[in-house]
């Protein structure tokens, strides 16, 4: 009960459900001002227009991108500090609480949220489903990116940055987080191949690059051999997000009975194919309306009726492990361990069930987006906090509460993956064209 009434621990419980909460709709707004969206007028004017009057910026087009540049300086100067003067000097952590936000949110989170790469990959090229084809190459960038900046977040958060690489040279094959850290490493770079073509079909339109380098031959060698990366991202993100779980299956004495389990790992899988279902919802839905184009209503739809199915099973399983383990009572203690279990469950499980299940709620779009979107916040960012930190404080009595350089950092980040990704979908033929042009 002294735990409960500290300030801290609701600061830390209401900043694993504010941040991606900020993501979410910060991610709409700034990709909202990156385009120029077309308007009835503009779409009737003819092809060839005479040079526009520059206008003056107005001054809410100013105050977003200073404070958009301010944060990002600051971040980015904090970053410059920690590798100056150690981990220390920016963060909280401590003996107790040697990971805390940065590997909480920046890659538990993270690589949870870049599921939808190799969910939807697998979905199209190895079960032959092929119509949901435009949403392959969305995935497979907020994919990508996700990585990059779970690999960003790692190289700041690690003791000794400049030795990241050895676990590729010097291999501990008895290490699950070796195993992590190699399977991250080389998903990452089957990410990289999987999105090449999209970059080298931009390239080929340009003849003084085709004519000079073999980009055209490239292209056509990826796309024959692409099954073959498909086939491997896929073993290697079952692989590392089970092996997110087994981290914490290591530590039978520290983590609460309601999440520790010895089947954590494959909660953790089964969690990021939900999440990875809701975020190509989310990330769809966001860049509909940021790039005014058409939204693919009917595959989504369907998308959030496999995610009803995992999630079902998921509850199911995760309510026979409690009650086989003997800790189905600590779910109706007065503890923060039990109201967070709740919110993880209740309103990330159970009501997103619900609202999928009913066809004509998921049918409709805010439902669709909101259902998405408790999946995304409630279901699995929650339940990754509560493992790593929540789970934790009845065993270790100590208290983390992330320093505000710690949270500059970490928005930092994600401001980063949104302007990367409202400039690669502004600039690369990321969308599906077909669709782009029957929504118009």
């Amino acid at each position: 009960m002294e735990l409960l009434a500290s300030p801290a621990l609701w600061l830390v419980l209401a900043l694993s459900v504010a941040i991606p909460v900020l993501f979410i709709v910060g991610a709409r707004r700034l990709a909202l001002r990156m385009v120029d969206r077309p308007t009835a007028m503009t779409a009737s004017l003819p092809k060839f227009l005479p040079a526009p009057r520059l206008r003056a910026p107005s001054l809410r087009w100013l105050l977003t991108r200073g404070l958009l540049l301010t944060l990002i300086g600051t971040g980015l100067g904090i970053i410059m500090l920690r590798f100056v003067y150690g981990l220390s000097a920016v963060t909280n952590l401590s003996d107790q609480f040697a990971w805390g936000l940065w590997i909480s949110f920046d890659v538990m989170c993270g690589v949870a949220l870049a599921a939808g790469a190799f969910v939807i990959a697998a979905t199209v090229h190895i079960f032959r489903l092929e119509r949901f084809e435009p949403l392959v190459r969305p995935a497979i960038l907020t994919g990508l990116l996700g990585y990059l900046l779970v690999v960003a977040g790692l190289i700041v958060d690690l003791g000794r940055p400049y030795n990241v690489w050895r676990p590729l040279f010097h291999w501990q094959h008895h290490s699950v987080l070796w195993e992590v850290g190699v399977c991250v490493a080389t998903y990452t770079t089957v990410l990289l191949i999987e999105f090449l073509p999209v970059v080298l079909e931009k390239v080929n339109h340009f003849e003084a690059v085709t004519t000079r380098l073999p980009t055209v031959k490239l292209t056509q060698l990826l796309k024959k051999v692409s099954i073959a990366f498909v086939i491997m991202g896929v073993v290697l993100s079952t692989l590392h997000q089970s092996s997110l779980g087994s981290l914490w299956v290591l530590m039978p004495t520290k983590v609460s009975p309601l999440w520790y389990s010895l089947y954590l790992p494959v909660f953790f899988w089964m969690s990021a194919i939900a999440v990875g279902l809701a975020m190509t919802i989310v990330e769809s839905t966001l860049s509909s309306k940021a790039f005014n184009r058409g939204l693919e209503t009917h595959l989504l739809v369907d998308l959030a009726k496999a995610a009803a199915v995992v999630l079902a099973i998921y509850l199911a399983v995760r309510a026979i492990d409690l009650v086989v383990r003997g800790a189905w009572p600590l779910m109706f203690e007065p503890t923060l361990q039990a109201a967070s279990f709740w919110a993880e469950i209740g309103l990330g499980v159970m009501l997103p069930i619900v609202l999928f299940s009913i066809r004509p709620l998921r049918q409709r779009h805010g439902v669709l987006f909101l259902g998405a979107v408790l999946i995304v916040v409630f279901g699995v960012v929650l339940n990754r906090f509560n493992v790593s930190l929540i789970g934790l404080l009845p065993y270790t009595g100590q208290i983390y509460t992330p320093s505000w350089m710690e949270l500059v950092v970490t928005m930092t980040l994600v401001s980063l993956g949104v302007i990367a990704f409202g400039l690669a979908a502004k600039y690369l033929p990321v969308f599906h064209e077909e669709e782009h042009e029957a929504s118009r």
